[in-house]
């Protein structure tokens, strides 16, 4: 973001209004904490794992379609190619846990099993290149992974420099199986500087503070230098009440928002939009609070049967433009009351990105106002604002000056997700 040059003798006040805002928002990114300088990450990373929908099927002779298999993973790579989930932004196909053989090979490298994945990792790497798209994997700083697979202690050097070898873009390095809190922040320290020795760029995806949090309070500012993104809470499952439970949980974690930054991401856990556990206006919720979180957006379902409802929010590039903002600012819940959560998010050129979720699970639609002047710190419709609702159906409601009041309907569950464009800043444009 630049600022303006202001001519004129009429512009001097609203150059002045100006000038604290950008100075302000410029404070807010020099005041935010150094993120690991491997130059990935600087949006949100976007892309398809398989772990929630998939988990660790690896029974190929009775479920072929399902298991976890380089089938599959080819599978969902044509599909993120020609359905336009790559050009929307998600790139990275990422493997989860069960890929692996029982045991690593006689030069202690890791080794994906030999039935489900015949040309091995490089040759599924290859060809998910060949698709433009990159490759994730996963492995575990302690002795096991959660599935009981080879683990990586002991092993840092080696198997980071397998992955590079492999063609690896990404690694997911889970906590399961570290015999104490020590070994485990070393261990995820020694990961990502092996993987930054290999030479090759490789996204680094922590489950440190998920593991730290049950012993003592993580320290993020030492975190978000070794790590790109980095999960802190439970794993997400295919329900309402899982989602409500991560959103609850981020909601009262005020010290992990100013932590995210490019570089470096607060990750509440996958996508599972176009599954089986949400209502329509459940996912609708999960989306909008994801691009307001600046979270990963990685999806875990089946691309090949999504619906068409489902596929065009995930695909929403109005949404995903919150989401992948270049000012990387993770948004917050602004307030709670009667069951209706309001969280706002700062994004690039004074704009405020706003969504108001009703949490009550009863009765129908529910109406909510507020005056405008509570909104994005009492600046993003100072002295006006245009206001586009984005989701569930996109409209322009128009412009707002800084004393009007909002009304808004909000279905049960349900999120009305707001852009507020400053007037002032649209007029320079």
């Amino acid at each position: 973001m630049t600022a303006k040059r202001c001519l004129g003798r009429r512009s001097r006040p609203l150059c002045s209004v100006l000038a604290v805002r950008f100075l302000a928002l410029v404070l807010w990114g020099v005041l935010g904490a150094r993120a690991l300088d491997n130059g990935l990450a600087k949006t949100p990373i976007m892309g398809w794992l398989h772990w929630e929908r998939f988990m660790c099927n690896v029974d190929c002779q009775e479920e072929p379609e399902s298991c976890i298999s380089e089938k599959l993973f080819m599978q969902m790579a044509d599909l993120m190619d020609s359905d336009g989930w790559k050009h929307v932004g998600y790139e990275y196909l990422c493997i989860d846990d069960c890929w692996m053989a029982t045991q690593r090979d006689n030069d202690g490298r890791l080794q994906a099993d030999p039935k489900r994945f015949p040309g091995g990792i490089r040759r599924l790497a290859d060809y998910v290149h060949s698709k433009g798209l990159k490759l994730g994997i996963y492995a575990d700083v302690g002795n096991k992974t959660c599935a009981g697979f080879p683990g990586s202690f002991g092993y840092y050097d080696i198997d980071a420099q397998t992955f590079a070898d492999w063609g690896v873009d990404l690694l997911k390095f889970d906590g399961c199986y570290c015999d104490s809190v020590a070994h485990l922040a070393d261990g995820y320290k020694r990961m990502s500087l092996a993987l930054n020795r290999t030479g090759r760029s490789i996204v680094y995806s922590c489950e440190w503070p998920l593991y730290m949090w049950p012993f003592q309070k993580p320290n993020y500012t030492e975190i978000r230098e070794y790590c790109n993104y980095w999960r802190n809470f439970a794993d997400i499952y295919d329900s309402w009440q899982s989602v409500k439970n991560i959103l609850d949980w981020t909601s009262n974690q005020k010290g992990i928002i100013d932590v995210a930054g490019p570089g470096g991401w607060n990750d509440p856990d996958m996508l599972v939009i176009g599954n089986f556990g949400l209502s329509w206006d459940q996912q609708i919720t999960q989306m909008a609070l994801w691009a307001i979180m600046a979270a990963p957006l990685l999806m875990s379902n089946d691309l090949r049967n999504i619906s068409p409802q489902a596929k065009a929010l995930l695909q929403n590039k109005d949404v995903i433009a919150i989401n992948q903002d270049p000012l990387g600012k993770q948004g917050y819940r602004l307030r709670k009351e009667d069951n209706i959560e309001v969280w706002e998010r700062p994004l690039s050129n004074l704009a405020w990105a706003v969504a108001m979720v009703n949490l009550q699970e009863s009765g129908g639609p529910r109406s909510y106002s507020t005056l405008v002047t509570s909104l994005g710190k009492g600046v993003a419709c100072n002295p006006a604002c245009l206001i586009t609702q984005l989701l569930p159906v996109k409209s322009k409601l128009g412009f707002y000056t800084w004393t009007s009041v909002l009304k808004t309907r909000i279905n049960p569950t349900g999120t009305i997700l707001l852009l507020l464009e400053n007037a002032s800043h649209t007029h320079l444009n």
